[in-house]
C-alpha cells in the first residue's frame, strides 16, 4: 500500500489533520492500535476555542457541535468565599468558548471521515515508523496476524503521550521539558444539571475545585486530591461533600447531586518535546506536549498544531515548497509555549501546593484579588483563555 501521508493515531488531532488534508486532495491513511469503540469510550475535556471550532467547520464536522454545544461568554473564579465573573466576551471584543465534549468531537470527525470513504485502520498492532530520516519513509503494522507495510512521503505522529511516534525518535535527537505536579484531579460525571450555566474555578484552603458540564443535564466536576488517593476510597457522598466545602455557600447550596457514572483520578503534568520534526516524521498534539487541564488547552493546542502541519503539507504538494515543513516546529512551539505558560500559571494560582503553606495561600489570594480588580489583568486572562491567534 502507498499513501502520501500516514497518520498514526485516530484521536481528534489525527482525524482533523486527515480531513484538512483530504480537503486539499492529499491522500492519507490513519492507523490506530485500539478499536473505534475504545476511542469513543474515553472521557476527555471539552472546552473549545474559536479557532478549533472554525477548523471543525472548515472540514464539515461542526453541525452537531452547533446544535448541542454550549457557547460560554465567561466563567467564574471563586476564592475567599466570593465569586467573580470573568467576562470573556466583553474583555476580548466578542470572543467566546464552546463547551462540547472531546469524545463528541472525535465522533463527529470519525463520521465525517467515514462519509468521505477515507481509510482508517483500527486495531493495528505493533505500528512502527521506519526510515523517516531519509527520503522514503514507511510504516509497518500487524492486522489479523499479517504484517503490512505502507510507503509514504510523510508520517504524522498524532498518537498521544504514550504513542510510538515520539518514542521512535532517538533520545539524543530530542529535548524534553517536564513539570510533574504533586497532586491530581479526581473527576466525576453525573446525570445532574450543572450548578451554573458557566464554569466555576475554585481556589480554597482545602484545594482546587472545578464545576463544569457536558450538557444542560450532565455535569463534570473535579476536586484536587493527593496523588496516592484511590478512586475506590471516594464514595459519591464523600465527593459531593468535599466539592461543596470548596465552593461559596450560595453555589454549594444550589448544587444538585446524584450517582456518578464515571469516576477517575488524573495526574497533572506540563511536558514539551523539541523539536516537533524529525526528517519526514512530524509530531502533533499530545505526542509533542501535555498541559494540565486547568487552562483548557490540550485539545486546542492539538488543533493549532494540526492547522500548521496541514498548511505546510498542502504547500508542499501544491507549490513543491518545503518552507512550511521547515518552519513547522518553530511555528507550533511558539504558540505551544505560550499555552504551557498560561496553563502552568492557572494551575499554580488555583491549586494548593504542599510546600507553600499559609504564605503561598496569601500570595494566591493577593494575585486573584488583583486579577479580578484590574481590567488589564482580567483582559490578559481572557485573551489566553479564549485562545491566542494562529
Amino acid at each position: 500500500m502507498r499513501s502520501q501521508v500516514v497518520i498514526i493515531g485516530s484521536g481528534p488531532s489525527g482525524l482533523l489533520l486527515g480531513q484538512l488534508l483530504a480537503g486539499a486532495g492529499v491522500e492519507t491513511v490513519i492507523l490506530d492500535r485500539v478499536s473505534k469503540d475504545y476511542i469513543l469510550g474515553r472521557v476527555r475535556a471539552g472546552v473549545l476555542e474559536e479557532g478549533t471550532v472554525k477548523l471543525l467547520e472548515k472540514v464539515g464536522a461542526a453541525d452537531r457541535l452547533h446544535r448541542e454545544g454550549l457557547p460560554h461568554d465567561g466563567f467564574s473564579l471563586t476564592f475567599d468565599g466570593r465569586a467573580h465573573r470573568i467576562d470573556l466576551f466583553g474583555l476580548t471584543g466578542g470572543s467566546r468558548v464552546m463547551v462540547y465534549g472531546q469524545t463528541e468531537v472525535t465522533h463527529d470527525l470519525m463520521d465525517t471521515r467515514e462519509a468521505a470513504g477515507l481509510t482508517t485502520i483500527y486495531e493495528a498492532a505493533n505500528v512502527q515508523p521506519h526510515d523517516f530520516d531519509g527520503a522514503n519513509p514507511y510504516v509497518t503494522y500487524e492486522k489479523d496476524g499479517v504484517t503490512h507495510r505502507i510507503d509514504c512521503d510523510f508520517i504524522a505522529g498524532c498518537d498521544g503521550f504514550h504513542g510510538v511516534s515520539r518514542k521512535s525518535v532517538p533520545e539524543g535527537a530530542r529535548k524534553e521539558f517536564e513539570r510533574v505536579y504533586p497532586f491530581g484531579w479526581l473527576g466525576i460525571l453525573a446525570e445532574v444539571p450543572p450548578v451554573d450555566h458557566e464554569l466555576i474555578y475554585a481556589n480554597h484552603p482545602r484545594g482546587f475545585a472545578l464545576c463544569s458540564m457536558r450538557s444542560n443535564t450532565r455535569s463534570r466536576y473535579y476536586v484536587q486530591c493527593p496523588l496516592d488517593d484511590k478512586v475506590e476510597d471516594w464514595s459519591d457522598d464523600r465527593f459531593w461533600d468535599e466539592i461543596r466545602r470548596r465552593l461559596p455557600d450560595e453555589v454549594a447550596s444550589a448544587m444538585v447531586t446524584g450517582p456518578s457514572f464515571e469516576k477517575s483520578i488524573a495526574p497533572l503534568r506540563s511536558f514539551v518535546t523539541e523539536p516537533m520534526r524529525f526528517g519526514r516524521l512530524f509530531l502533533a498534539g499530545d505526542a509533542a506536549h501535555i498541559v494540565p487541564p486547568t487552562g483548557a488547552k490540550g485539545l486546542n493546542l492539538a488543533a493549532s498544531d494540526v492547522y500548521y502541519l496541514s498548511e505546510a503539507l498542502i504547500e508542499f504538494y501544491r507549490d513543491k515548497s518545503e518552507a512550511g515543513l521547515d518552519g513547522y516546529s518553530a511555528r507550533a512551539l511558539s504558540r505551544i509555549w505560550k499555552a504551557v505558560r498560561f496553563s502552568w500559571w492557572m494551575t499554580t494560582m488555583m491549586h494548593r501546593f504542599p510546600d507553600t503553606g499559609d504564605f503561598g495561600q496569601r500570595i494566591q489570594e493577593a494575585e486573584l484579588d488583583y486579577l479580578v480588580s484590574s481590567r488589564a489583568a482580567s483582559t490578559a486572562l481572557a485573551e489566553n483563555y479564549v485562545g491566542l491567534p494562529y
